[in-house]
This record gives structure tokens, C-alpha cells and sequence, in this order.
């Protein structure tokens, strides 16, 4: 039987729900991406272009520091990846996350959280820039029946 993990970065406390929801419909591990600096409201405001986040995000190869690893990352064949949908696209941070490990061959199952954004930008993006992942159509949770969909994709 193969090992899942659920990864997910949540500015908010929103994508952190969604992605308890999904952990507990696929049975599988939960590891938060933290930032090694904690995202302040101020760092969030979008409409500030001095903003920490809106700094990230004009800056592709921008990569913020996260704390902690996944144990044994080698161990999980799918991982459940998810994020607010920044910029429409994946958070910077989510980059740093995939950087930090060997990602060739697994599986991945993007899932976003947006209050106007699709994730169709982001699932290109991810495949553009990590294409020796194996990727799997995402999900916007934004009023979805995670259980069924996680039930519709294992």
C-alpha cells in the first residue's frame, strides 16, 4: 500500500482546514510548511507593493525559508500538495518546499484555496517548473466535497 502525505502552507488558517480534510479522506500524514518568518498581516497585503508577499511573488526565483522537513520524505509515493492561490499562482514558498527534496517520480495532487483564482495557472506552472514530478489534476476547495474527491482520485 502506498504512503501519502498531505503538505500544505496556509497564510490564513483556510488551506489548513482544507488540508485536514483531505489528510483525514485519504488517510494519510500532515506536514504545514511554515515560514521561518511568520507572514504578518502587513506582509499579506496584497495592495502594497512593498509588501513582503508581493515582493516574493514579483521575484521567480524568490525562495522563503521554511522550518522543519518531512521525516523520511522518500517514504511517501503521492503527496497531496496545498496553498492560497497567490498572484494566481503557487505561494513562493511552495517552490522552497519543492526544491528541498529529491520529488522525481512521485506523484503529486496539487489543491488550492483562492477567493477570485482558479488553479489552472498553477497547475501549470507547477509542471512547468518541477516536470519530473508526476502531476495529477488539481482541486480548487473553495465549498468542495473533499472527502468525495479524494475518494474520486485514490
Amino acid at each position: 500500500m502506498s504512503k501519502i502525505l498531505v503538505a500544505y502552507f496556509s497564510a490564513s488558517g483556510i488551506t489548513e482546514r482544507a488540508a485536514k480534510q483531505v489528510a483525514d479522506a485519504a488517510g494519510a500524514d500532515l506536514f504545514e510548511i511554515k515560514p521561518a518568518v511568520p507572514y504578518t498581516s502587513a506582509d499579506l497585503d496584497w495592495t502594497d507593493k512593498k509588501s513582503r508577499s508581493t515582493i516574493e511573488m514579483n521575484d521567480p526565483a524568490s525562495r522563503p525559508e521554511i522550518t522543519g522537513k518531512v521525516d523520511n520524505f522518500t517514504q511517501y509515493d503521492t503527496i497531496f500538495i496545498g496553498f492560497p492561490i497567490w498572484w494566481y499562482t503557487e505561494p513562493r514558498i511552495i517552490d522552497t518546499f519543492l526544491d528541498g527534496y529529491d520529488i522525481s517520480g512521485k506523484t503529486f495532487i496539487p489543491f488550492a484555496t483562492s477567493g477570485s483564482s482558479g488553479i489552472g495557472s498553477c497547475e501549470k506552472s507547477l509542471k512547468q517548473h518541477y516536470p519530473d514530478a508526476n502531476w495529477k489534476p488539481g482541486k480548487l476547495l473553495n465549498n468542495a466535497d473533499i472527502a468525495a474527491w479524494v475518494r474520486s482520485i485514490l
